[in-house]
C-alpha cells in the first residue's frame, strides 16, 4: 500500500465536501486506521485507504469526526471553530490556523 503526503496539517481550518460543515484537523494519518466494521457503515462513498484520513473537530458541536482526505477542502474564511476541544488544542487562530499549545503527545 503506498502512503500519500498529508495534504491539511494539524490546526488547519477544513470543510467537508458532502456536508458542507466547517473544522479543524487535530490529527492525520498517513492511511486509515479503522476498523474494516466502522468503514463499511460509516464510509459510504468508499474513499480510498491508502490516502490520509484526518481527525477533525467539527464546528458548532461537541464532536469529532475521521474524514478521508479526498472529502475535504480547505476553509478560507479565517472564521474561528466553535467546539469545547479547541481551547484545550491550541493557542489562537492566526491567518486561518490554529497553533498549538506547547507539546501534544
Amino acid at each position: 500500500m503506498q502512503q500519500s503526503r498529508a495534504k491539511f496539517g494539524i490546526g488547519q481550518l477544513v470543510r467537508h465536501k458532502l456536508f458542507h460543515y466547517r473544522g479543524v484537523v487535530v490529527d492525520a494519518d498517513p492511511v486509515f486506521q479503522g476498523s474494516p466494521e466502522w468503514y463499511e457503515q460509516m464510509a459510504q462513498s468508499q474513499p480510498p485507504k491508502d490516502r490520509p484520513w484526518y481527525h477533525v473537530l467539527v464546528d458548532n458541536a461537541d464532536y469529532q469526526t475521521y474524514v478521508a482526505e479526498r472529502n475535504l477542502d480547505l476553509d478560507t474564511s479565517g472564521e474561528p471553530i466553535n467546539h469545547p476541544a479547541v481551547e484545550l488544542l491550541f493557542d489562537d487562530l492566526h491567518e486561518g490556523v490554529y497553533r498549538r499549545q506547547g507539546s501534544i503527545n
